[in-house]
């Protein structure tokens, strides 16, 4: 008896489901690239709980005929290619023939079609890859797909989703990125029946790219516009001023595809070579043209990565794109349009209005780029916490010395309470390391990681006691735009931020405005902070306790706070802020885990001097 056998095919589409299907966002990416091909110019998308009920995605496009409809939830069926030499050349965005019948495979699927020139639409419905009705119905032309209770047949898949703003995230940016890359198509999005984002078709690219990046990007883009041998590259990069911690804000497409590409973003980073502090990411909404047979979009099931033909010279393209990009004018300006209601014709596709009305928003005040020098001999010099608050538990418990390389002829240097108690400061070394001495050694600290460690663990002590930190409030409140999977993590940490002096509140949709900030963070560039806390929330977003993600956002919040590199401090500066360092329960490491103290034993010294053998 063979113990080899042909799956049935409602098994085989629901192991293609799981390279498909990987949650709601995936099927919102793969019904909105259909409604693109179908050459729509209105896409509606429907969202409850998530995606955990409903999705649905409804498009005036061409629309398909019964026969056409029936072949559609088959697999491997497809309108995009004939032949073998079509593979070589792909230039639609949905092509493979998987998607709807992996969709449909895993959900109650319902489907609603009308050619341009039918007289009746085609309904068919399909439960868990089984069609349980075929019928004829009245519908505009178009194609109307609603998928019900994903993954209800398979609950070792439904299992592994995230909570409702999770899911609706990751739907809200895949939507954000399609519309990134078509702002000649209007695009609706509701979640529980309340509309979350509407962008009208525009003739202006930059009008969309504005509209999803933020209103305050309009000052900062520049345009990109450069033709190279393989490739030829367009859109905007934002100025080096707003940078982000993670690539989240980099936008790369490939013949309209949007596309996750290391060796791209490398290259677009590279194109800010000396513009870009390490560890900082530009914003940027790439376009990048090739002809469709020199890059191969087969690679990946949910074709999310590509190959080129031609890679190196292609990157090398990206790069000159950004440098060129420095050397042409910035455009002036416009003023912003108004935010009123978007001018949608009045068609069956689109019924509700949107909620959102024109806010006027208070402008930001303008503020130094360099913060004034802190005054240590004011603060408080005793013991931060009687609780140690511990470093996060994703650093490792290393406390390292000086290397094997730097002294071979020494053990390694531990590093004990009271290290510092007698250190005395004896100047700074190019006004970043504050150099100290002790009768039989010599310390040498960094400025900002130690600053970093003291108001860590300051702001940690702050949440320990329930208490609540001085604050300053601005003059001007400012205005932040975050992402939406950011917008729902930071709201859920607004009250521990009012407990530090940080005072956020929503503003409508994915708007905060700031009405103070911690006393101990002066003069900070609020923008950037909140920017780099949102996203430092982000990463953390699969952990399920609130406590890590507040952790993270107070480590990037002290890591602004901090004093910077090429900072003159006084001597009394730098002896308040030995005190204080010795007090931390943590002393040795940054909030990051990077060293803030290096010794040099007198032992040492005298024998890299010989003057002992």
């Amino acid at each position: 008896m063979t113990s080899i056998r042909i799956l049935p095919d409602i098994l085989s589409n629901q192991i293609a489901a799981g390279e498909v299907v990987e949650r709601p966002a995936s099927v919102v990416k793969e019904l909105m690239e259909n409604a693109i091909d179908a050459r729509a110019d209105k896409i509606l998308v429907e969202i409850e709980q998530g995606g955990r009920s409903l999705i649905q995605v409804a498009d005036n496009g061409m629309g398909m005929e019964h026969d056409d409809a029936l072949l559609s939830i088959e697999r491997y069926a497809t309108s995009k290619i004939r032949r073998a030499e079509d593979l070589l050349a792909i230039s639609s965005l949905g092509f493979r023939g998987e998607a709807l019948p992996s969709i449909a495979a895993v959900s109650r699927f319902r489907m609603v079609t009308r050619g341009k020139h039918g007289d009746a639409a085609t309904e068919i419905v399909v439960e868990g890859g089984k069609i349980k009705a075929v019928n004829q119905t009245g519908a505009p032309a178009g194609t109307l797909i609603s998928v019900g209770q994903l993954f209800f047949n398979t609950p070792a898949r439904r299992k592994f989703l995230k909570t409702v703003n999770t899911e609706m995230g990751h739907i809200s940016e895949t939507v954000a990125c399609i519309a990134l890359s078509s702002p000649d198509i209007g695009f609706r999005l509701l979640h529980n029946k309340k509309t979350v984002r509407d962008w009208p078709k525009t003739d202006d690219p930059m009008e969309r790219i504005v509209d999803v990046l933020g209103s305050d990007f309009r000052p900062l883009l520049y345009p990109m516009d450069y033709n190279g041998s393989q490739a030829r590259i367009s859109g905007w990069i934002a100025d080096p001023s707003a940078t982000r911690s993670s690539t989240s804000r980099i936008y790369v497409f490939v013949n309209g595809r949007f596309i996750r590409d290391r060796g791209i973003i490398y290259a677009l980073c590279d194109g800010f070579r000396g513009r870009l502090m390490k560890g900082r990411f530009p914003v940027a909404v790439v376009f990048l043209e090739i002809p469709a047979a020199d890059v191969d979009i087969n690679v990946h099931p949910a074709k999310q990565e590509v190959r080129f033909l031609n890679q190196r010279q292609v990157l090398e393209t990206v790069g000159k794109a950004v440098e060129n990009a420095w050397q042409r004018p910035r455009p002036r300006p416009r003023a912003d349009k108004s935010t009123g209601l978007p001018e949608w014709e009045q068609t069956s596709l689109f019924e509700s209005e949107s909620p959102y009305a024109a806010k006027t928003r208070p402008d930001a005040g303008a503020r130094d780029n360099q913060p004034p020098g802190p005054d240590f001999s004011r603060q408080d010099l005793q013991p931060i916490s009687a609780k140690d608050p511990g470093r996060p538990a994703y650093l490792p418990d290393k406390a390292p010395g000086p290397s094997a390389q730097q002294a071979p002829e020494t053990k390694p240097v531990l590093f004990e309470p009271g290290l510092l108690a007698q250190a005395r400061a004896i100047g700074q070394f190019r006004n970043t390391y504050i150099v100290c001495e002790k009768p039989d050694e010599l310390l040498l600290i960094d400025q900002h990681a130690a600053h970093e460690r003291i108001l860590y663990e300051r702001l940690c002590s702050i949440g320990e006691s329930h208490g609540k930190t001085p604050s300053q409030r601005l003059l001007i409140p400012e205005t932040v735009e975050l992402t939406y999977r950011q917008a729902p993590l930071m709201e859920q940490l607004l009250p521990e931020f009012a407990t530090m002096g940080f005072e956020m509140e929503p503003f409508g949709d994915r708007t905060f405005v700031v009405q103070a900030i911690p006393e101990m963070l002066g003069e900070e560039e609020i923008g950037s902070l909140v920017a780099d806390m949102a996203e430092a929330a982000e990463t953390m977003a699969a952990a399920p306790e609130l406590s890590r993600l507040l952790d993270r956002c107070l480590i990037v919040m002290a890591c602004h706070g901090a004093i910077r590199a090429n900072q003159a401090l006084t001597s009394q500066e730098m002896t308040a802020m030995i005190k204080q360092l010795d007090a931390c329960k943590n002393p040795f490491h940054c909030p990051h885990g990077r060293p803030t103290v290096i010794r040099w034993p007198l032992s040492h010294l005298e024998k890299r001097f010989s003057r002992i053998v």
